[in-house]
């Protein structure tokens, strides 16, 4: 027997639909590509996303056609994403961060057919244009008065295409699953892999992270949206704030501290999401003006994990809750996030920041487990470390165009990290499955020794490898830049680190570098690490 409720499809556009109805007066506020800041409201956005959705149906674009993006956070982006999704196309974000080869090959495995192009990267698009034998159109977002003369064909200005069509539109219905939004893997270790997220993953996934004790977006709420459209879903930010009808604030291209301090500060910022080098150079710029944080109440960090240093810096010195959180392109791409519970209540302030270090729990609609090589479940006891899987209906089952299954036999997905779980549930990767150091058989926390040394002062970044050594078949190699003017050397690193973590897992070595190289995404690359040290020889 069935239940008698309504077939009411989970679709993508009825999360704007929603704002606008509900919330239709609350501000979208973009710091634009071209200098100054646009005000609009989620009335406005609807009505343009319709426009959108109306002026590609006038290409001749339909179900199931791909379209791509290559955009700041703005209002006219998310306009893109609603109007693309809402007509039964396929949205398909582009990061311009990635390698002109890498581009190339996703834009024509994705086939796309139309690209909506920002100013600032349209010379990267002018680059590859002869290859991309699938595009037949190109649109500049932008207005006439700042249409650059481009060799891109068929290059349209968007005000003036989207000026050739009215809101009179009605959104195309089709089953949630349809395919709604595609973005590729970062391609460390071969070519990049698109994951096809569905209405119905995207909806749950923008309801999920507005639990609570995940993100917790309230309608009073301004969410200043850091995290790039273009990297792993907007980390759902995109849907979730219009669901709530909150007030969005969208950076533009100033990622830079006085940028971003500006916004937070003139716009009333009460809840934002970034990576932590983000996070970096705004905390510089409050050090060096003595700046606050007074109408900033909760941060959302990921995308690699936080240094104490930081946890710390937020909440002790500017009053800032720090949500830790984890994920995945191939989750949606929030997997975790360390908010604290009812039974992490009475432990001291201490207790609870080291706490909060770890990745974080998962919230309704994912499971976490971690196993052995031989797949067996290990113990919540915080200790013990192996293969973290997760599975949940805004989780990937396979990858676009690629037959079989990403799935271990019983269901679940690899993550390709290795984690522990504690017995209230918190979860913390000690390393990437292929970046795990072994020593003497025992496993070394690459993540946890470069989370303590960017603590050391003079210190801006961190990696640790691990490389042969005779006798205890791997032992880890600290690779540091420095501050700009920090002359900061290997024996005081090594003193800091001294105390902090435990005495086997020091670096047998430091080496100080002008540069470490990082994927499109932001994470260090450990493989180009590894290559570039390939002859290194420690000295004990």
């Amino acid at each position: 027997m069935l239940g008698l409720m309504q077939d009411y499809p989970l679709l993508t556009h009825t999360l704007i639909d929603h704002g606008a109805l509900n919330h239709g007066e609350r501000e979208m506020v973009t710091r634009s590509v071209e200098g100054p800041i646009r005000r609009c409201t989620l009335a406005d956005v609807r009505s343009r996303s319709l426009r959108v959705a109306k002026a590609l149906e006038r290409d001749g674009v339909t179900l199931g056609d791909r379209i791509a993006t290559m955009a700041w956070n703005t209002e006219r982006h998310v306009e893109t994403w609603f109007g693309i999704m809402g007509l039964g196309a396929i949205c398909h974000t582009l990061n311009p961060r990635l390698f002109g080869e890498q581009l190339d090959y996703i834009v024509n495995h994705a086939e796309d057919e139309i690209v909506f192009v920002d100013l600032t990267f349209v010379p990267i698009l002018e680059a590859l244009k002869d290859r991309l034998g699938s595009v037949r159109k190109y649109i500049v977002l932008t207005d006439a008065d700042h249409m650059p003369d481009t060799s891109l064909p068929n290059a349209v200005a968007y005000e003036e295409w989207l000026g050739g069509v009215d809101d009179d539109f009605a959104w195309k219905h089709f089953d949630e699953n349809t395919a709604a939004a595609l973005c590729y893997t970062s391609g460390t270790t071969g070519h990049p892999k698109g994951v096809l997220y569905s209405h119905r993953s995207n909806v749950l996934h923008g309801l999920m992270v507005n639990q609570p004790d995940i993100f917790g977006l309230r309608s009073e709420d301004t969410m200043l949206a850091i995290v790039p459209m273009f990297h792993a879903n907007a980390w759902a930010l995109t849907f979730s704030v219009p669901a709530a009808g909150a007030r969005m604030v969208m950076p533009g291209p100033g990622l830079d501290g006085p940028s971003i301090y500006e916004l937070l500060d003139s716009e009333r910022v009460t809840a934002t999401a970034a990576v932590p080098t983000v996070w970096l150079g705004l905390l510089q710029y409050l050090e060096q003006t003595g700046s606050k944080l007074p109408h900033l109440e909760r941060v959302v960090i990921g995308g690699a994990a936080c240094p104490p240093m930081m946890i710390r810096k937020f909440e002790l010195e500017y009053g800032v809750e720090v949500i830790h959180g984890w994920g995945m392109t191939e989750m949606s791409p929030v997997g975790t996030t360390g908010k604290m519970k009812h039974a992490t209540s009475t432990l001291d302030r201490e207790a609870q920041l080291k706490l909060k270090e770890k990745q974080g729990r998962a919230p309704f609609l994912v499971e976490l487990k971690v196993v052995d090589d031989e797949g067996r479940e290990l113990p919540r006891d915080g200790k013990s470390s192996g293969h973290l899987l997760v599975r949940g209906p805004c989780i990937s089952r396979g990858y676009f165009k690629l037959e079989g299954s990403a799935l271990t036999g019983d269901g679940w997905f690899d993550t390709g990290d290795i984690a522990n779980i504690d017995e209230l549930g918190y979860m913390q990767i000690t390393d990437r499955d292929k970046d795990v150091i072994k020593s003497g058989g025992e496993w070394i926390s690459s993540i946890e020794v470069e989370n303590v040394a960017v603590g050391c002062p003079g210190v801006a970044e961190a990696a640790v490898i691990g490389l042969p050594h005779p006798k205890w078949s791997e032992r880890p190699l600290l690779i540091v830049l420095r501050e700009p003017g920090s002359e900061v050397d290997a024996e005081a690193v090594l003193g800091y680190l001294d105390g902090k973590i435990a005495a086997w897992w020091m670096p047998n070595d430091v080496v100080f570098v002008d540069e470490i190289p990082h994927t499109a995404t932001g994470k260090i690359q450990k493989m180009a690490l590894r290559k570039q040290f390939k002859d290194f020889e420690f000295s004990n």
